[in-house]
């Protein structure tokens, strides 16, 4: 990268190609966002790529006679090859190029000879070594090919640049014959708009020029209102739920779609598009916590949330740091979600999750090649890169009291040292019971202090996509969203079932308040007779309290219970100081959880649950109602 001249970077700008192809050790939080003491972007960047790619050579199979193997990057937490494995050609290039070392470069010869195992004749590459598989992630492997061939094509043997040059020809064809914007999920039409550009710019081909401008005409018609948010992560994609909500997913749009638009228009200087790109970056953004996580408690595609973004997209460098001229807080993002992969990486490889060291889980290995793209893009761009840093505060970072996303029905909550979101969107992804948080649950409450205490899981952990999704570990699967239950019958009835909740919000100087009425459901869709609850939720700068109450509950007719499963590794210590009192023990802080009714930690296989959603551990407290008792009163601090 050195080595490359500015002149030879200023033509490549002007060619329209410097855009993207495109735990965790234990989180750090903390009250500042500035460090007195922060890495350059370019070096943390840089040091953490070379981590993650010295991890992926150790995966790589090296068995020359069997060439359905040799070349791969085997995943040990999914005991297959993933076939997107071949996007590790970009990242792998890049170091071969930069650090001159032949071991990358091998490396990248070895995994693009193996991608003829999911090679077809179309032009497609397939999502696992089946001709019958998924053929649209081919946009994301031409991309980084011609990323890789583009940047770094020099370091080849000229007969091998030759030939992965046809076969992106052939790719890219495949893409230019097949995508329009109904194509799957919005991020691969939106991911194409960049993909024909680079395409049709490398091979001056005008009908992919074309294509992507086409494409690119209609991704305004794919952002929510009033706040500019992508939809369209579902099937079908334009299709409102019973309250008039379109599907959204903030880690494939933060992760994905947004690189593909921000980065065509930065390409083709278009100042309209680039306004509009910027207010949707801008809507997306105020649901990063202040330590970088993504919120996407809420999203569609929750089913592979993994706290720092989704499980099998790029991340969010290429466009939030490309764009940071225009808007420092995305500079801001930029280096805080690069901060909190760095954090995630276990042994190399990066975690999907804050918690997987501690459990002992094993990272799959899709999280850390795909996100090696965008850390070369970012480093391939650096000499035109703007200022990225961390001077412009996230907007959770303000205390602002309570902003309601009326496109999504979620609720953030930024008061005192508390982050809070509460949700009652109701669309439900395409396999029916993947339920995000929903039905006025606190889907997630972080503390300036300690980062984290809760965040909400899928309801009932689903493989929605096998390919893409760890099983749960321990062969044990509890919800980590804070909610209402009673379970009758064999029926497990809750309030993270109800998708008619009613949210009330009221705020006073220093004071945020949100009620809940909801009707505890089953994921059939079955209420339960008689069981109407009230949750509120209150925040203060010393404070947080959640209140459960009920009118007409019938004990007989079932234990009903408050759970709150508290994040925790396993390493803290936890003392139950009464019946009535828990205090956990954090490196920031001690969290004291009082309640006016008795306290129980339910019983774990392990000291700790562990959900893969979002790859957090946590103290499944609960909270019954007990005879007489027709509220409880709950009160957390973090002293």
């Amino acid at each position: 990268m050195e080595r490359r001249s500015f002149t030879q970077l200023s033509l490549m700008a002007s060619m329209g190609l410097l855009v993207p192809m495109h735990a965790c050790k234990d989180n750090k939080n903390n009250t500042s966002e500035i460090l007195a003491e922060e890495l350059p972007f370019k070096t943390l960047s840089a040091e953490l790529l070379t981590e993650w790619c010295d991890a992926m050579l150790a995966t790589q199979i090296d068995n020359p006679d069997n060439p359905a193997l040799h070349g791969a990057l085997f995943c040990d937490a999914c005991d297959r090859i993933h076939g997107r494995c071949m996007d590790a050609v970009y990242p792998f290039l890049y170091m071969a190029d930069t650090t001159e070392e032949q071991k990358y470069l091998d490396a990248a010869l070895k995994v693009m000879k193996w991608s003829e195992n999911v090679s077809k004749e179309d032009g497609s590459w397939t999502v696992v070594p089946n001709p019958k598989s998924w053929p649209g992630i081919t946009v994301f492997g031409a991309i980084a090919l011609a990323e890789a061939l583009h940047h770094h094509g020099h370091v080849l043997p000229p007969e091998i640049k030759q030939q992965w040059t046809e076969r992106l020809k052939k790719a890219a064809d495949f893409v230019h014959k097949n995508f329009n914007i109904d194509y799957s999920h919005t991020n691969y039409p939106i991911s194409a708009v960049y993909g024909l550009h680079l395409w049709g710019t490398m091979f001056d081909n005008q009908e992919y020029l074309a294509h992507a401008e086409q494409l690119a005409s209609e991704f305004q018609g794919r952002l929510t209102q009033p706040n500019h948010i992508i939809f369209g992560e579902n099937k079908p994609a334009t299709e409102p739920s019973e309250k008039g909500l379109l599907p959204v997913d903030l880690g494939y749009n933060v992760e994905e779609t947004l690189n593909g638009i921000a980065l065509y228009a930065l390409a083709i200087k278009d100042e309209e598009l680039l306004a509009l790109v910027q207010k949707s970056m801008e809507g997306h953004l105020e649901f990063m916590l202040p330590d970088g996580a993504w919120d996407n408690s809420w999203g569609t595609r929750q089913n592979k949330w993994s706290y720092w973004g989704s499980r099998t997209t790029d991340g969010c460098q290429p466009a939030f740091a490309m764009m940071a001229d225009r808007n420092p807080t995305f500079g801001t993002a930029a280096y805080r979600s690069t901060e909190l992969l760095q954090q995630c990486t276990v042994d190399g490889l990066l975690s999907g999750g804050l918690h997987y060291k501690s459990h002992g889980v094993t990272p799959c290995l899709h999280h850390t090649f795909a996100h090696a793209k965008s850390l070369a893009f970012v480093l391939d761009n650096a000499k035109i890169l703007p200022e990225v840093n961390t001077k412009t505060l996230l907007p959770r970072s303000k205390n602002y009291g309570i902003k309601h996303f009326s496109d999504l029905d979620v609720w953030l909550v930024s008061t005192g040292p508390w982050r809070a979101t509460v949700s009652s969107n109701d669309v439900v992804f395409k396999k029916p019971l993947s339920q995000a948080a929903t039905g006025g649950s606190l889907a997630v409450l972080w503390h300036e202090k300690v980062g984290p205490l809760f965040t909400a899981s899928m309801a009932e952990y689903l493989l929605v996509e096998p390919y893409n999704q760890q099983p749960q570990p321990d062969d044990e699967d509890i919800a980590l969203t804070p909610r209402m239950e009673v379970k009758k019958g064999g029926s497990w009835f809750t309030n993270l079932y109800d998708r008619k909740a009613d949210v009330l919000t009221s705020q006073a100087s220093g004071k945020s308040v949100i009620s809940v009425k909801t009707q505890l459901t089953d994921k059939d869709q079955k209420q339960l007779a008689n069981a109407q609850f009230y949750l509120t939720y209150s925040f203060d700068d010393e404070v947080t309290k959640i209140t459960a109450m009920t009118k007409n509950w019938d004990q007989s007719s079932g234990a009903a219970s408050l759970v709150l499963p508290l994040i925790s590794p396993n390493y803290e210590k936890v003392v139950q100081v009464s019946k009535q009192e828990i205090e956990v023990y954090k490196k920031e802080g001690k969290v004291v959880v009082s309640v006016n009714t008795p306290i129980t930690i339910r019983k774990t296989k392990k000291s700790r649950v562990f959900n893969m959603v979002p790859g957090m551990q946590a103290i499944p407290l609960q909270i019954d109602f007990e005879e007489g008792i027709n509220s409880i009163d709950c009160s957390i601090k973090v002293v």
